[in-house]
């Protein structure tokens, strides 16, 4: 008997965890200035790389899909950096959401794994070519 691919049906509970992450990352990005030490470059883009490998990891776990793990959260990524730029003290930048983007991909991709070669109906299109 051959086990099947790991990790590739949606587990719900896995929503509370996202939503958790989503909303202390919301939180976080509200406040005028960040709290605890101050998270100079490189130490900010490290930030933003583990939390969104976090909420990605979570989304994939919950969705079970890539793609759509990936897509929720770099655009989760990208609403929350034009919501910093209306926070007082906060500003939004293109650098800080690329590495938002980096640990989702990452995220995804240890979240969802799949045998070597094998592709996932679902998951095709040009976000899935990333790979």
């Amino acid at each position: 008997m051959t086990a099947g691919p790991r990790h590739r049906k949606p587990r719900p509970g896995w929503w509370l965890p996202s939503l958790l992450i989503m909303a202390a990352i919301w939180w976080l990005s509200s406040q005028p200035e960040t709290l605890g030490p101050d998270l100079r470059h490189p130490l900010d883009w490290i930030a933003h790389f583990l939390a969104y490998l976090a909420l990605a990891f979570s989304l994939g776990r919950a969705t079970a899909s890539r793609t759509a793990a990936f897509l929720m959260a770099v655009w989760f990524g990208a609403f929350d950096e034009v919501h910093q730029a209306f926070v007082p003290g906060r500003d939004a930048g293109v650098t800080d959401w690329l590495f938002d983007l980096l640990g989702a991909w990452l995220g995804v991709r240890l979240a969802v794994r799949r045998k070597a070669g094998q592709r996932n109906p679902e998951d095709r299109g040009p976000v899935a070519d990333l790979s």
